[in-house]
């Protein structure tokens, strides 16, 4: 059977952030907007000079991933309380209390809907925090409930 062509998704496309460093082309996009869906790559704590802004601080390191995240979504046309999923992904689960306290000072209210994993390894031995988004931007004006 003859493979199909891969058809072109015109409510697809790429969205990057001056505050995000992209990786190398042709390698992986950090983020995609499909209609009103949001989808981010694993982000790590990179910081806009493309420099991981500790080797030994969970805290920080889920600080300036969350402030990514932030910044996507916000290039992405909408707020970081469009996020509705984040997967966090760590090297020791025991960094649970630092990584929760980043994300509190990012979201707020109602918290995205969250699951946090504990791996033997992410993308580099220095990065001890990754995180994955899915948002979801609703462009309809709300109607106000009585």
């Amino acid at each position: 059977m003859a493979k199909k062509p891969a058809v072109f998704n015109p409510s697809s496309r790429r969205i990057s952030s001056a505050q995000v460093p992209e990786g190398p082309p042709g390698s992986y996009s950090q983020c995609k907007r499909v209609g009103n869906h949001v989808y981010m790559s694993g982000q790590i704590a990179i910081d806009r000079n493309g420099k991981l802004v500790s080797k030994s601080d969970p805290y920080l390191q889920a600080r300036q991933i969350f402030r990514n995240i932030k910044a996507l979504m916000e290039a992405a046309g909408g707020t970081v309380n469009d996020v509705v999923k984040i997967t966090m992904y760590t090297l020791d689960i025991r960094f649970q209390p630092e990584i929760w306290k980043a994300r509190r000072e990012v979201f707020s209210g109602d918290f995205p809907a969250s699951t946090l994993v504990g791996v033997t390894a992410l993308f580099s031995p220095d990065n001890l925090v990754e995180v994955e988004a899915i948002g979801y931007i609703d462009d309809k004006p709300q109607r106000k409930r009585r």
